[in-house]
């Protein structure tokens, strides 16, 4: 190969990358389209293609399945709190609830509790959310309990996976079961509700202590 044909070669690559990201964002935004209008089991690839203007080969070398494009296109919406300097763990912790359960009464709400009702029933489907989308903001909560515990601002003897599952298991509860609503009510008494837990673990005896 002369120069000539090297540097055509790499222009190619170089001019290709954007094209596939393009269509990546234009995949991600078809799912999210069309999930407006159809539930996560009607949704088929072949629909995303065509919304999409791709190929299913496309789609195929970025997702292994459905499940994991309509994840995706829910996980880049979906809020994860990281600790800003100017945040305690109890702020970042309260911020990213009451934005959780903002998302969670609209739209994605739903298309949540479409993957949750779809994995009792398909494995796959399940393995997608948990390892694509749960697990993901599970490990920022982890991180924010942990640190708090190595600051002093929670108990150091706290259950930091037990705590995650007192966080967030209200708010899948509601999304789930409709008992009650996903209000504003509600995700401003959780935190400060969650944080007593946290604060103060010993008020529940040694279930929240490791």
């Amino acid at each position: 190969m002369d120069v000539t044909e090297a540097t055509a070669s790499t222009t190619t690559r170089t001019r290709g990358r954007p094209r596939s990201e393009a269509a990546r964002q234009a995949i991600l935004e078809a799912t999210r389209a069309l999930l407006e209008a159809t539930t996560v089991r009607d949704l088929t690839i072949e629909t995303i293609a065509k919304q999409a203007g791709v190929s299913k080969s496309t789609i195929y070398r970025w997702w292994p399945n459905k499940a994991a494009i309509v994840i995706d296109a829910v996980e880049a919406i979906v809020p994860r709190s990281r600790l800003a300097e100017s945040k305690s763990v109890s702020a970042a912790l309260t911020e990213q609830l009451v934005l959780l359960v903002e998302h969670y009464r609209g739209p994605y709400g739903r298309i949540v509790k479409e993957l949750i009702a779809e994995g009792q029933t398909d494995p796959e489907v399940l393995a997608a959310f948990r390892d694509r989308f749960l697990l993901r903001r599970r490990t920022v909560a982890r991180d924010l309990i942990e640190h708090g515990k190595s600051t002093g601002e929670f108990d150091a003897a706290l259950n930091t996976d037990l705590a995650c599952d007192i966080i967030y298991g209200p708010v899948y509860y509601r999304l789930l079961v409709a008992h009650l609503p996903l209000d504003d009510e509600f995700s401003h008494a959780l935190p400060k509700q969650i944080l007593v837990a946290l604060h103060h673990p010993g008020i529940y005896g040694s279930s929240l202590c490791a």
